[in-house]
């Protein structure tokens, strides 16, 4: 996933963007779960109900999540039809879906998946937020032993650059100076939707292969490689849920979804399942 604006050489470390992360922030209650894995229709009609309450009720949840099968995603607006290999997709049995959020497509395999939907307020605009997100997950990453920078915000990536892991862009997680969490976000009035990969084991070479692209080595890194071991997806969630108590504060965060989720991913899965609406581009 990509938020689609580039990058230069000039880091920021995570230490320098710690301070700000709850001096711009407003005070709110959040919803923290960690989900099971699911399909790719089930998991994107998920956040799509996370940021429809978002956007009606000021609802924020942190949702990190996995993929059963793995998946290859496609951005909102991306032509998929035209870019991809439908005939090799369906030879390999690759799962496929849309996600709500724009960028390029990704393949979801050993990762942590996490989605932040909330209302724009709760961080002071889209530009910051994608910073802040960004910044809690690099923090997490210290806690299992890496040594994060974030890329700079400049100019924005045109869409034929290739997949989403292809080049860094401004405040997404670097790891030895390569891409190691790519991220989408999406408005929705006045909530927002943000998800992304955090990379634990599998390269995103399959994208490059389906577009009839050459890969782009040394431009992504998982967190196996940066860090010499395994890392489980338990681990990198556990870090990151400690993370974000430690910026929200416990007495602010609840661990099950509401009533009001669950009904509202029911009424998203029938357009999330649809092959129609997966390859409408």
């Amino acid at each position: 996933m990509s938020g689609e604006r580039g990058a230069s050489d000039n880091l920021t470390t995570v230490s320098r963007y710690r301070l700000p992360l709850t001096a711009h922030c407003s005070p709110v209650a959040w919803t923290l779960l960690l989900e099971g894995a699911r399909p790719g229709w089930a998991n994107m009609a998920r956040d799509a109900a996370m940021l429809t309450l978002a956007a009606t009720t000021g609802a924020a949840c942190l949702r990190l999540y996995r993929w059963e099968p793995f998946c290859l995603s496609f951005g909102r607006h991306e032509p998929a039809s035209r870019r991809y290999r439908r005939d090799r997709i369906a030879e390999l049995g690759i799962d496929c879906v849309r996600r709500p959020t724009g960028g390029r497509a990704v393949w979801h395999a050993r990762e942590l998946t996490y989605a932040v939907a909330a209302p724009l307020q709760v961080f002071a605009g889209l530009r910051e937020a994608y910073h802040q997100i960004h910044a809690l997950l690099a923090l997490a990453l210290q806690r299992l032993g890496a040594q994060p920078h974030l890329a700079p915000a400049s100019s924005v990536l045109p869409p034929h650059t290739g997949p989403c892991f292809a080049a860094p862009v401004g405040g997404e997680v670097l790891l030895l100076g390569r891409k190691a969490v790519g991220s989408a976000q999406v408005r929705q009035g006045a909530g927002f939707l943000q998800h992304g990969s955090v990379l634990l084991e599998d390269n995103q070479s399959l994208v490059s292969e389906l577009a009839g692209l050459a890969p782009t080595p040394g431009s992504e890194i998982t967190l196996a490689e940066a860090l010499g071991r395994p890392v489980t997806f338990d681990e990198a969630a556990t870090a990151v849920r400690a993370e974000w108590i430690e910026w929200v504060g416990a007495e602010r965060i609840t661990e099950s979804p509401s009533p009001a989720l669950d009904a509202c991913t029911d009424d998203h899965a029938e357009r999330s399942r649809d092959p129609g609406w997966t390859w409408s581009r």
